[in-house]
């Protein structure tokens, strides 16, 4: 008998694997180990229980040439977009919550690391702060979680980094007060007088992709037309990087998609290409990503080599791990992954769901607001 599925078995080994559990779960939200030490330990009783390491289950979207593989394209969209009935389905979420606890459960410890700290806060948008919706222009986010925002920015630097472009996400935000990334950090604005609501008068910090603007919006506009052949397919123009939706698209044709994404991009070697949920990602070849734009913002803000900083990132997005596996070189901060099913991810902490993201946040200002004092949940 083994442990495959990461089910015990009945009886004595049973009682066993779940004292170790038990015994994991402790480790995991004990606040009197490093947080740094904790996955080696969680390692040395996850093959006891017999759960086996984090694997990279995505294949590369490019070969060494360049080239583009319609195959592996659709492998790994069907690989991003799981069934989340089929996903849960007979699974104990239990050992990957060992590794990655939520964050409002672990509230406490997170806010015991970050003392003495400046924190700042990074969020995505889309699945983050508004919940993942069939057409992308009607991504709302709530007016509570506007308010709790606002109520953010007032006690910490706070930046939204989403793979929209900054007009998109503003409009959906209305807070001049923030620091806003747009196209995955490669159009990056600071915040205007925090009396002003008008858009457009952001200081520009940083776009270090300007000059592969035309050939994006050449790009575009072929793609808009190769794609009308494919029914629910939704080609967005993010200014830096392109967007082509497949959420509405029968999975029969996603290989339909797939193959005019691919002669397209044949003949653009400068664009590349990556994948979000249940969206391709089109970007110029640059090595730039919200990884990169977390620390030119951090650097803007005077913590590029400092320990006096504690930054916290929370987003749902593929795209977001670039910025959870900085906060883990750096070996400060927290990353939280928003997610209802286990996933591989590099960051640290979860919450399930916009709801839990805004629960969060407000936890952080009514902490703040106390005067910074221990809070317990």
């Amino acid at each position: 008998m083994t442990n495959k599925n990461v089910v015990a078995p009945i009886g004595k080994s049973s009682r066993v694997n779940n004292t170790l559990v038990e015994l994991a779960m402790s480790i995991s939200n004990s606040s009197a180990l490093p947080r740094a030490a904790v996955p080696e330990i969680m390692a040395l009783l996850g093959g006891v229980l017999g759960i086996p390491p984090k694997k990279r289950q995505m294949k590369t979207l490019e070969d060494g040439k360049g080239g583009t593989k319609v195959n592996t394209w659709i492998d790994s969209m069907r690989a991003s977009s799981p069934t989340r009935v089929k996903s849960t389905q007979n699974q104990d979420p239990s050992p990957w919550t060992l590794y990655h606890p939520s964050a409002l459960n672990m509230f406490d410890q997170i806010i015991c690391e970050s003392k003495g700290k400046q924190i700042v806060t990074f969020l995505d948008y889309d699945g983050t702060l508004s919940p993942i919706v069939a057409d992308p222009d009607k991504a709302y986010m709530s007016k509570k979680m506007r308010a709790t925002l606002k109520d953010i920015a007032r006690h910490f630097p706070t930046a939204i980094v989403s793979g929209r472009c900054i007009d998109k996400v503003y409009d959906f935000v209305r807070l001049a007060e923030l620091y806003y990334a747009g196209s995955h950090g490669m159009d990056i604005k600071g915040p205007t007088n925090r009396r002003s609501t008008k858009k457009g008068n952001e200081e520009v910090l940083f776009q270090p992709a300007s000059e592969f603007l035309p050939v994006i919006n050449e790009v575009y506009k072929i793609l808009v037309e190769k794609t009308k052949s494919v029914p629910g397919a939704k080609v967005e123009n993010n200014k830096f990087c392109l967007s082509v939706h497949f959420r509405c698209v029968d999975e029969k044709s996603w290989a339909s998609l797939a193959e005019q994404v691919s002669l397209v991009l044949n003949e653009y070697p400068k664009l590349r290409l990556t994948q979000g949920r249940k969206v391709l990602e089109i970007r110029p070849t640059i090595k730039w990503d919200k990884g990169k734009a977390l620390e030119f913002l951090l650097e803007s803000l005077g913590y590029a080599n400092s320990d006096n900083v504690f930054p916290i990132y929370i987003g749902d997005d593929r795209t977001d791990e670039d910025a959870f596996k900085v906060l883990r070189s750096r070996g400060q901060g927290a990353g939280i992954l928003v997610s209802k099913i286990p996933k591989e991810t590099d960051a640290s902490y979860t919450l399930q769901d916009p709801t839990e993201v805004g629960q969060f946040l407000r936890h952080l200002v009514e902490w703040k607001r106390t005067g910074s004092q221990y809070h317990k949940l």
